[in-house]
């Protein structure tokens, strides 16, 4: 579990080397994220593990990741990795930071992470967030939190290059997407338990058709819409990657019995759990044949 700094604690941003962090948490290769948002400067490549499953991190990188994902991370010693950490209520100061935090960077169903890599040379961002956010630092905690909010914004804007994401109106009704934000951070933690819109619309202190009617207006989705994309979304990257049966899957994602997963699951997709986990199996022994 990720031990949460005072600095994090305090302001809602810290950044620290990879190193330090593991050393904080008497080694371990483990982070929780949390309910924070992570960019992951990758100086270095590296390996990493988010929700089971593998990616392999290549020099000059940065990685989105975004809150409550169980991340593990290999083959970083010696390497310069930075972790860059803040929660939504630091980071959302205008309706576009708010669009921002809910794009595809940090919410992106069909992979926990997204990768982006470098446009600015190697040295100059180490400078820029190492030695600039340093010297800010020193000056003082408000002109700190204005350099941190514009070094996050940077890099989101400089991934957004490489993302697939619709065009990005901005709206004036920050309180909307600053409110979908803060449901779809919930429904990371609690899709597995809490599959009903309810559970989340009480949770923001709103109605269900509040709820309803904020993400038709930001993502022209209803909530329920987004919830069983997000449950969906979970049960192919278990099914194609985790190697678990359909029983243990269907446990892992908060079914009551095997019987109403293959319901949920026939339901929406057309497709049975077996059928999509024996067409994904047939994909990697031919992949593997191909060499």
């Amino acid at each position: 579990m990720y031990e949460v700094t005072n600095q994090l604690k305090k302001t809602g941003f810290s950044v620290n080397h990879l190193k330090r962090i593991m050393e904080r948490n008497n080694g371990s290769n483990n982070i929780n994220t949390q309910e924070y948002f992570c960019i992951l400067i990758a100086i270095d490549g590296f390996e990493i593990n988010v929700q089971g499953r593998d990616f392999t991190i290549k020099n000059e990188s940065m990685l989105f990741a975004g809150p409550h994902k169980e991340v593990f991370v290999r083959n970083t010693e010696g390497k310069d990795i930075y972790v860059i950490a803040f929660s939504a209520a630091f980071y959302e100061q205008s309706s576009m930071d708010s669009l921002l935090l809910n794009s595809t960077l940090f919410f992106n169903y069909e992979s926990d992470i997204f990768i982006a890599p470098f446009i600015t040379d190697r040295h100059i961002i180490e400078k820029f967030i190492i030695e600039r956010l340093l010297k800010f630092y020193e000056k003082g905690e408000t002109l700190y939190i204005s350099a941190a909010h514009n070094t996050v914004k940077a890099f989101i804007l400089d991934a957004m290059l490489f993302a697939e994401d619709e065009q990005i109106e901005i709206t004036d009704n920050l309180d909307y997407v600053s409110c979908v934000n803060r449901f779809r951070v919930l429904l990371q933690r609690d899709f597995k338990e809490f599959k009903i819109v309810t559970h989340y619309a009480k949770a923001l202190n709103i109605t269900s058709r509040k709820l309803t009617e904020m993400t038709e207006f930001v993502t022209g989705k209803t909530a329920k819409q987004i919830i069983t994309e997000k449950v969906i979304a979970e049960c192919y990257k278990l099914l194609k990657y985790s190697g678990f049966t359909i029983s243990e899957i269907s446990y892992r994602l908060g079914f009551s019995n095997e019987g109403n997963f293959t319901h949920f699951i026939k339901k929406h997709t057309g497709k049975n759990p077996s059928e999509i986990k024996n067409a994904a199996d047939a994909s990697v022994v031919n992949h593997s044949g191909s060499f």
